[in-house]
């Protein structure tokens, strides 16, 4: 199944494809991975944050939109990001933080680049796809089940924003 599931994401990410299955994984704060093939089928807000920055509490709006949609099939994707300098030293840091301040249960991937050379993978393909870059953090990009960008946001657009939840309600309603 996990096979099929990353052949179908291959296929539409077209000539920007991911070349292994590596290539779709993030490594997990908790340890291990996330493979984004697992989600195949499901919408995923994938969102760039960081500890220290004037939008951390969206961390608060994340978990809220987790908590809401979850049930019917939403995945809201951490990603802690150095990109800016506001992130924790590291990740038992990032994940204790998150935690104790915001009650955070979501998946988190550990600290990962998401612009620039060393960008993670996802975000090379989802710039080549959109033209998209993270600017700032607390970035989103809303994946359908279908494996396209249905939606990018810059920091400002809170989580639970009215285009934020319309978008995911209308892709839950799809699933």
């Amino acid at each position: 199944m996990r096979a099929l599931a990353f052949a179908i994401l291959t296929l539409i990410w077209g000539n920007t494809a991911m070349a292994a299955n590596d290539d779709m994984t993030f490594a997990n704060i908790d340890g291990g991975t996330l493979n984004l093939a697992d989600w195949a089928g499901q919408p995923v807000l994938v969102v760039n944050t960081a500890s220290q920055c004037g939008f951390t509490p969206q961390y608060s709006g994340l978990q809220e939109l987790y908590d809401t949609y979850k049930d019917r099939g939403l995945v809201v994707l951490a990603v802690p990001s150095d990109d800016f300098n506001q992130e924790l030293d590291d990740a038992e840091a990032v994940k204790d933080f998150c935690e104790i301040t915001f009650g955070l249960d979501l998946p988190m991937t550990d600290i990962t680049p998401v612009r620039g050379p060393d960008a993670h993978p996802f975000y090379r393909a989802v710039k080549d796809q959109t033209g998209f870059t993270p600017r700032w953090n607390f970035n989103k990009v809303l994946i359908g089940p279908d494996g396209k960008v249905v939606g990018t946001w810059g920091s400002t657009t809170r989580p639970t924003s009215r285009p934020i939840k319309r978008a995911i309600e209308g892709l839950l309603d799809q699933s």
